[in-house]
């Protein structure tokens, strides 16, 4: 059995910890993003110096490794806050990599670099176990921003309180945050981490409509216009392992023209 990790969203932990602490938590995201370390595996030198250069003024230490066989040694001999990880690479391929380091027990985010053609790609690394993508060209500020993010969602989960455990049951289907396990008629479903706080955020809040913006910025921790695609494939696959006929789902329902709701009695 796979066990998701997950949290809750990034932006009701913000919320809660600017709340108690509006100081501390300003200086806490400061030091999330200056004292981290990042691993940049990209065998083309200019993406590197390009995302060297426009991540450097966050303040991490970031290594860069052109293949992928160095990269995965470096991967599990240090602590890396994040890996920014190219799927074409010579060596060892990005998507080797990403199995790799699940296999082994290895949590480490995993943001990917894919190409726009490379849709079967982004889904596999998804699969595995990686925490976003990418697609090239990409906006150096758009990559920025999912750094950023991903970079105080680990902040953020190392500063807080475990919540207590909590037993969500909507019919068959059953999620629990202690383990993050979640059966559906007594058989365990596996799940990614994003998958997991997707489907938890759902089912926190039955029968509300949310805008894939919404998602977007309340389970990711960011909001771009134009990548609600992201959204839509993590709800395929949820829908893939949580409904019994994906192709007219009953749980994870699609309102037209604004979003996605969760119906807890089906």
């Amino acid at each position: 059995m796979l066990q998701a990790r997950g949290t809750n969203s990034e932006s009701d932990a913000l919320r809660e910890v600017f709340r108690l602490e509006p100081g501390r938590a300003m200086q806490a995201l400061a030091d999330s993003y200056s004292h981290s370390r990042i691993l940049l595996v990209e065998d083309d030198p200019d993406i590197a110096r390009l995302i060297t250069l426009h991540l450097s003024e966050l303040g991490p230490d970031v290594e860069h490794c052109e293949r992928g066989d160095t990269a995965l040694e470096r991967a599990l001999a240090e602590d890396w806050k994040l890996i920014i990880l190219d799927l074409r690479l010579p060596g060892l391929g990005g998507l080797d990599i990403c199995r790799r380091l699940r296999e082994l027990g290895r949590h480490t985010p995993v943001l990917m670099l894919t190409s726009k053609s490379s849709e079967l790609d982004r889904v596999l690394g998804l699969e595995l176990g990686a925490d976003d993508y990418v697609t090239k060209p990409f906006s150096p500020i758009e990559l920025t921003a999912r750094v950023k993010a991903i970079l105080r969602r680990v902040s953020l989960e190392s500063r807080q309180i475990p919540a207590p455990e909590e037993q969500l049951q909507c019919g068959p289907l059953s999620i629990c945050t202690r383990n993050h396990q979640v059966t559906l008629s007594g058989r365990d479903v596996e799940l990614t981490s994003r998958e997991f706080d997707l489907l938890l955020h759902f089912a926190r809040q039955p029968g509300r409509v949310f805008r894939r913006a919404e998602l977007l910025d309340e389970v990711w921790g960011y909001g771009h216009d134009g990548y609600e695609h992201t959204v839509n494939s993590h709800i395929n696959r949820l829908r893939a392992k949580i409904e019994d006929d994906p192709s007219q789902p009953r749980r994870i329902t699609t309102v037209w023209g604004v979003g996605y709701r969760f119906e807890p009695a089906s």
